[in-house]
């Protein structure tokens, strides 16, 4: 019973079923379960190694490496469910930097987390690389002070992997 309990309101856990990936962006793929110790401070990180979206002019696919760092509050994402989300930006038309603010946003709207970061590092095209950084965090000062000083001390590779890994 304490199973069913843990993964109540999460559906697209399921056991045994069959996964059915999305073909169109929709935060609605996106679940959360309760944070069994909303008092606490802890890092969640996720980092998705093969997100791809649709360059919005060109139609062509781009690829990146995304990074999710959380401070949970009361509600956590479900990590299928973001799988699933992620999955859904590749027909997606949007540009690198929009697709970061949209994921970011998107969590912050499933979660309320107490601070939230999402970096993407996408493959260069014409010789160029780009990785967007956002973040969001709670009216509490040291949310807030976090968000400012990790927001000002950013620069690509900080919070993620070294470029020198990259290459």
């Amino acid at each position: 019973m304490a199973k069913k309990t843990q993964r109540k309101g999460v559906a697209k856990l399921g056991l045994g079923e069959e996964t059915v990936y999305p073909t169109t962006y929709s935060p609605k793929l996106l679940e959360s379960f309760p944070n069994k110790n909303p008092a606490s401070d802890a890092w969640t990180t996720f980092i998705c190694t093969e997100f791809t979206s649709l360059c919005p002019k060109t139609n062509q696919p781009d690829f990146a490496r995304i990074y999710i760092n959380y401070i949970a509050g009361i509600d956590m994402v479900e990590s299928k469910s973001l799988k699933l989300y992620l999955f859904s930006f590749r027909n997606h038309g949007d540009f690198h930097e929009d697709c970061i603010q949209t994921i970011c946003d998107d969590l912050v709207k499933l979660i309320n987390p107490k601070y939230i970061e999402v970096m993407g590092e996408f493959t260069p095209r014409g010789g160029i690389a780009i990785f967007p950084y956002c973040s969001a965090s709670r009216a509490l000062k040291k949310y807030k002070d976090l968000k400012s000083k990790r927001f000002s001390e950013y620069s690509p590779g900080k919070y993620s992997m070294p470029l020198s890994q990259l290459y």
